[in-house]
């Protein structure tokens, strides 16, 4: 892949197609696809495929589309989550969100960074690389998948259990700024419930209320976040936990609470399992004191097609060694697309690596167009250099994994 005419033609072609694929993203930018709500931007990337001269085009029965170009035994698959999040209060937004509003080169709109610029270089980059015949012995497919936000991973679930693809190497396309992930903490829900009892508000000495019982709960939380310091990895960072939500019960607002539940995030380092994040809760004094319920959520919500897949909400801790040829094929990908050797990170936030590598050792690697900054905020953008740059890197990277398959790690 140090072939300078060939980083030529693949440059070329990139840039031939900015205009296209930023027209693309606008679109989908202006369907609002929230999770479980994303059939019609499906629908949008399936014609897309199909105009561009994918040689399949289907969607499962979870509602994830996947476009394959190229028919070799290798197995590669390019990852992008077509679902956003909610706008949030529209005040705090100087742009309308669903315009795809382009200015000094960069565009705006719900979804252009988490995660739909990815999706649209994505599709465009295996045209690139079926046009400039760099798919021997390869099949590529552009995966656009469903219900990321509100659970990452379980689309990937889905089409690996049920055998609706079975890649060798994944690379998710969402925002890396242009550098090359490798992984990424997991997390998990965790629910903390105390009982109580209620009795009216004019009387609580009768009772017993919930929400005191949590009070102590909530500041051994809070020193426990401060603990998980000690177990730090290098690359990843510490693991976390915070309460983001509190809610009671009771008879009235003229009464004792007789419930008291938080919601817990935390988020997973290298080691760290499930098992040993509830141990971590049940243990703390003020959840034995209370006799505290803790409890990892499930997740079972209806999807557009219709199909609920329920799943425990604990997403793994994954992290490819640097010598993988899925990493090693990146750089030499990414350095092609920018002519220079990329950054080698890691997300701060989650992706649907959690099942490819996480719960099925599926080896993945990340590279994407913008800043993970800006995803889930009302500056949502993607700089139009960036589609360029990962198109560049998605025509590429086939090859270059594939060679790197070839060399001693």
């Amino acid at each position: 892949m140090t072939d300078t005419p060939l980083r030529d033609r693949i440059h070329a072609a990139a840039e031939r197609d900015t205009p296209a694929v930023t027209r693309f993203l606008r679109e989908l930018i202006a369907i609002p696809s929230e999770s479980a709500g994303e059939r019609a931007v499906v629908a949008r990337v399936a014609d897309e495929m199909h105009a561009l001269g994918f040689d399949e085009v289907k969607i499962d029965g979870f509602g994830n589309v996947l476009g394959r170009v190229g028919d070799g035994p290798k197995v590669v698959c390019l990852d992008g989550h077509l679902d956003t999040v909610g706008v949030g209060d529209p005040g705090t937004w100087t742009r309308d969100p669903y315009a795809g509003v382009v200015e000094d080169g960069v565009i705006y709109g719900r979804g252009a960074s988490d995660q739909e610029a990815g999706l649209a270089s994505a599709v465009y980059g295996a045209r690139i690389a079926k046009q400039l015949g760099l798919l021997d012995g390869l099949s590529l497919w552009v995966s656009g998948t469903v219900m990321e936000e509100d659970c990452d991973g379980l689309c990937w679930q889905y089409i690996l259990r049920e055998g609706v693809l079975r890649p060798d190497v994944v690379v998710i396309t969402e925002p890396t700024n242009l550098a090359v992930y490798r992984g990424h903490r997991g997390r998990m829900e965790i629910e903390v419930r105390t009982q109580g009892r209620s009795a009216h508000g004019s009387a609580p000495e009768r009772g017993v209320n919930a929400i005191y019982k949590m009070a102590p709960i909530l500041r051994d939380i809070e020193a426990l976040n401060d603990a998980l310091a000690a177990s730090a990895d290098p690359f990843l960072g510490k693991g976390s936990v915070t309460v983001s939500e509190v809610r009671s019960t009771s008879p009235s607002l003229c009464a004792v609470a007789d419930s008291c539940t938080i919601h817990l995030d935390r988020r997973l380092t290298s080691g760290e399992t499930r098992e040993r994040a509830v141990a971590e809760v049940m243990a703390l004094p003020s959840v034995r004191e209370a006799g505290a319920t803790v409890t990892v959520l499930d997740y079972a919500r209806e999807g557009y097609t219709g199909l609920v897949y329920p799943t425990a909400k604990y997403y793994p801790t994954w992290v490819t060694p640097e010598r993988d040829a899925a990493v090693r094929g990146a750089v030499r990908a990414a350095s092609l697309a920018l002519d220079h050797a990329p950054e080698v990170g890691r997300w701060v936030f989650s992706t649907n690596g959690v099942a490819t590598a996480g719960m099925f050792g599926v080896p993945t690697v990340g590279f994407g167009p913008a800043d993970e900054r800006y995803a889930h905020t009302p500056d949502d953008q993607c700089p139009v250099a960036h589609l360029t740059r990962a198109m560049a890197f998605y025509a590429a990277f086939p090859q270059a994994w594939l060679a790197a398959q070839k060399e001693a790690p």
